[in-house]
């Protein structure tokens, strides 16, 4: 809004959202962790659901992948078994049996070589089956690369289900932008609700795209492998599976502390985002006032708790791998015992001990994986509690819509005994009643705080009524839409703001299907005209991203003149000309004399000399209407007002 007198939570220093505030929005204290951490999870996976078919087929994919990938070893041990069962059986004698080998061995008194060789295919003197070895290798290879296929495959599907995921998020994010009243953003920081729909958007899709097939994938390898470790020896097994509760435990210690850290580095971000926000925006005030220094070490405290958050997170999560892999290792060296003494003993072939081994390896690996997930769904879970409380936050009333207005109204604006407050223990208006008749100029004055720019707000119902009511042409303004009352309302701000865009784009913003010969009678009529004509490139001058190529005199011309082609029935001047010099001030006078002719108009002024031709003044102290009349008028009652103009025309002060 253009003038911010009235809010509290806008006011200079007050007007800085609490830190319960800025961080999660609902009086989270920083540095929390996620406080609905499964819930939050569930939710995310919430998203997935206009997506089962597509999903199903995912985990289509990765059941195969991981099915095929589980099996090659399995057969790849076979293949080991064909090779040593090859080397040692070309020296036996042609015409012996496996048995008689066996026998001789134990009547040697060889029986742990004799307990090996009876675990085996043996047929003596034949040598290594190439034939069978070649057919193993490839049904091998084959898996993998069907494997490799379908983990490709998943991975593409996945990809595109979560940036469609992520586009509706954002397209969601976005309408509840909209739909969000003023209060909202009057307590929020613009960095921080900005981070949220930026960077922890991002973080959400990162999570999307990373963690899901990633804990699908290895969580059904681990079960897989499980299985075939069973299948082949329950012992070694056992020993392997010694590391799953160990694993669990570091990464449920290990996690809980990183997702603390990680909630305080993407409230950090917040914060830190909102600093530079400012910085830019209040570049040119921060110069003017030497204030350099001191935005400089705001901005490097709250970089360094940006740092030291990050530090902390990346640091305690960054344990977990080592600590996973400690306790795998000392799985491995287990089974390579046990599995040593369990071939050696004739429990087991060599070709299935080294498909346990390579099953413990693999094993390990996805524990790995889940652990280092771990990591980034804590954050990405962070990010989602804050997108979804935005998401959840309380929106505008909604519109009933029981009224219908005709095309064209009158402009007759009245307040009936309205009362309105911006918190219950401080009371702004009380029982206030008054008319604004069509056609007529309202002009509104008083001192800062006084409740000038509320009044306006409350007829735009960027806020509702404590009580009483409002009405356009008799109709309670309740009973319409926003977009119907608003369609009807022009208004022309302090803050003359301008959309990256062309100077013909601006002015055309006030009415989307207006034609250029439309957009340009407007520049014409509000002065705007006799500037444009003096750019190089006229009306499709591109104006900059922070209007730097225009005066701010221009820039409120351009402001009025959309608001002149707008044609609305209700017009709001809220310190107009405030920012323009005193030569431009003669123009934009007469452009809003022509723009307010006709309709009911509301001018917020401090500058007594712009209103002097109103049909009415309100002159407002705190929040109560304390004199009303026309210039004239008032000068003689030798009222508030005469006491405003005095202090303006008599060098005495405001």
């Amino acid at each position: 809004m253009s003038s911010t007198e009235n809010s509290p939570e806008l006011n200079t220093e007050a007007a800085e959202p609490s830190d319960d505030i800025e961080v999660l929005g609902e009086g989270v204290p920083p540095g929390k962790k996620a406080r609905h951490f499964w819930p939050t999870v569930g939710r995310i996976a919430g998203l997935f659901r206009g997506h089962r078919s597509r999903m199903i087929l995912v985990t289509a994919f990765i059941t195969g992948s991981v099915v095929l990938a589980v099996l090659a070893p399995q057969y790849l041990g076979r293949a080991t078994d064909v090779v040593f069962a090859g080397v040692l059986q070309r020296d036996l004698p042609a015409d012996s049996t496996q048995e008689q080998v066996v026998n001789d061995l134990r009547d040697q008194g060889q029986n742990s070589l004799a307990d090996v060789f009876s675990t085996m295919d043996l047929v003596p003197g034949a040598g290594i089956d190439f034939q069978r070895l070649g057919m193993i290798i490839l049904l091998v290879l084959a898996m993998y690369a069907g494997s490799s296929v379908l983990q490709w495959a998943q991975g593409y599907l996945l990809n595109k289900i979560s940036v469609v995921i992520i586009r509706d998020l954002r397209k969601q994010v976005e309408d509840k932008i909209h739909r969000l009243p003023l209060s909202y953003f009057d307590t929020r920081r613009r960095g921080e609700v900005m981070s949220r729909v930026t960077n922890d958007v991002d973080n959400v899709q990162t999570t999307l795209q990373q963690t899901f097939s990633t804990l699908l994938e290895s969580t059904m390898r681990v079960i897989g492998i499980v299985i075939m470790m069973f299948i082949l020896s329950w012992q070694l097994a056992l020993v392997a599976l010694v590391a799953l509760p160990l694993s669990a435990v570091a990464a449920g210690v290990v996690g809980s502390r990183a997702q603390k850290h990680f909630g305080q580095q993407w409230a950090a971000t917040g914060a830190l985002n909102g600093q530079i926000e400012e910085d830019f925006s209040g570049h040119r005030l921060v110069t003017i006032f030497g204030r350099q220094e001191a935005m400089a070490e705001q901005f490097d405290e709250r970089n360094a708790e940006l740092y030291d958050a990050a530090f902390k997170a990346q640091f305690v999560s960054g344990t977990i791998m080592p600590i996973m892999q400690f306790i795998s290792w000392l799985s491995y060296v287990g089974i390579a015992v046990v599995g040593g003494l369990r071939v050696v003993s004739g429990q087991m072939t060599l070709g299935a001990a080294t498909a346990f081994i390579q099953y413990s390896r693999e094993f390990t690996q996805p524990l790995s994986q889940v652990a280092g997930m771990a990591t980034q769904l804590q954050s990405g879970v962070a990010s989602a509690e804050r997108v979804f409380e935005l998401l959840d936050a309380d929106e505008q009333n909604p519109d009933p819509a029981t009224a219908t207005l005709p095309e064209r109204t009158e402009g007759r604006v009245e307040f009936q005994d309205v009362s309105f407050s911006y918190a219950a223990d401080e009371p702004l208006i009380q029982n206030l009643s008054f008319e604004a008749h069509p056609g007529h100029t309202v002009a509104i004055v008083g001192p800062t705080g006084a409740g000038k720019t509320t009044l306006v707000n409350l007829v735009m119902r960027f806020y509702e009524l404590n009580s009483g009511r409002i009405t356009l042409d008799d109709t309670d303004i309740t009973t319409m839409t926003r977009g119907q009352l608003r369609s009807r309302v022009g208004m022309v701000l302090q803050d003359a703001w301008l959309f990256e865009g062309t100077i013909r784009e601006n002015i055309r913003y006030g009415r989307l299907d207006a034609t250029d010969q439309e957009v340009e009678a407007a520049a014409v009529a509000t002065s705007v005209d006799r500037f444009v004509r003096s750019l190089p490139e006229g009306y499709d001058t591109v104006i900059e991203d922070d209007g730097g190529n225009v005066s701010a005199g221009e820039r409120q011309l351009i402001t009025i003149a959309r608001a002149f082609l707008a044609a609305p029935a209700l017009l709001i001047l809220d310190e107009a000309t405030s920012s323009v010099d005193t030569r431009t001030e003669v123009a934009v006078q007469k452009a809003m004399a022509a723009l307010r002719e006709g309709r009911t108009s509301f001018v917020i002024a401090h500058r007594l000399s712009t209103i002097r031709d109103a049909d009415t003044i309100l002159v407002m102290e705190q929040g109560r209407i304390v004199e009303q009349g026309d210039h004239e008028s008032l000068l003689a009652a030798r009222g508030p007002y005469w006491e405003l103009y005095r202090s303006q025309f008599k060098g005495g002060t405001v």
